[in-house]
């Protein structure tokens, strides 16, 4: 049973999400012996390490971790966790930290303001779905590319769906302020050309097109900014016996929100 240290508490874990970042780690490079994986989660509060006050025993949270959150039982810094909201399932909640804290750093970084028009790249993942949301709350217009299958449930959102792919500029009706890729799939270039500024555009999933385009990659991670009415929608539950299968479901994509794994079944009563 992992023991928390200074700072750290231990979260008895419910649910957690997946990311893309698990199976790329995985399959990167041989790691040093034993490794978990999954970065966010939502559970309950199991122990408290020296030091830590603002949290009791037993109560839910949700947050990010910097690996383990796939399994029962997992440490976190207890300043990456938030209260979870009682209007919030722990499979609703484990699907929210990196989206969140992605989506406001970006938006963030771009200096989005009321009146724009963000085209969001990859906007039915997580991530895109957080961004639109919070841009959506500040007053911006929200396009963004998705399988067509995926398009009448963007529009209940208040986001403009159009086709990913070719002929994509043509299918741009109105100038576009900002751009968020969350997609990597080589949609820079056109991202400069329809802002006229690569300082307009940002990238989370294409380092070496953004480094080449002079494009902003951002990455990293800081505090979770209030969940609020987000909502990332669980598009798939696994049994955390079947992590293996949640990996290869997200590696396959085309799914609207998020993939998250349930810890319950293993959990002491």
């Amino acid at each position: 049973m992992p023991q928390p240290g200074p700072g750290q508490v231990r979260v008895a874990v419910r649910a957690a999400g997946v990311n893309p970042l698990d199976w790329k780690i995985r399959r990167s490079a041989e790691p040093d012996g034993p490794q978990g994986t999954g970065m966010e989660l939502a559970g309950t509060i199991d122990a408290l390490g020296p030091g830590v006050g603002g949290w009791r025993l037993g109560q839910p949270v949700f947050g990010q971790v910097a690996t383990g959150a796939m399994a029962t039982h997992a440490i976190a810094d207890a300043t990456r966790l938030r209260p979870k909201p009682d209007s919030l399932s722990y499979e609703e909640a484990a699907a929210l930290p990196v989206a969140l804290e992605t989506a406001g750093r970006t938006l963030r970084e771009l200096g989005l303001e009321k009146g724009h028009t963000l085209l969001i790249h990859a906007v039915a993942g997580a991530v895109g779905l957080a961004a639109a949301q919070l841009a959506i709350e500040r007053g911006a217009e929200v396009i963004g590319t998705a399988g067509e299958r995926h398009h009448d449930r963007l529009r209940a959102l208040g986001i403009h769906p159009v086709a990913y792919g070719e002929g994509l500029e043509e299918r741009l009706t109105q100038p576009i302020d900002r751009v968020l890729d969350a997609s990597g799939r080589g949609e820079l270039e056109l991202s400069v050309k329809l802002t006229g500024d690569p300082a307009k555009v940002i990238s989370i999933a294409d380092p070496a097109g953004a480094a080449r385009l002079g494009v902003r990659f951002s990455s990293g991670g800081g505090p979770i900014p209030p969940a609020g009415d987000v909502r990332v929608p669980v598009a798939e539950v696994f049994p955390l016996e079947r992590l293996a299968d949640a990996h290869r479901r997200s590696e396959d994509g085309h799914y609207l929100g998020k993939l998250v794994v349930n810890t319950e079944a293993l959990l002491p009563r």
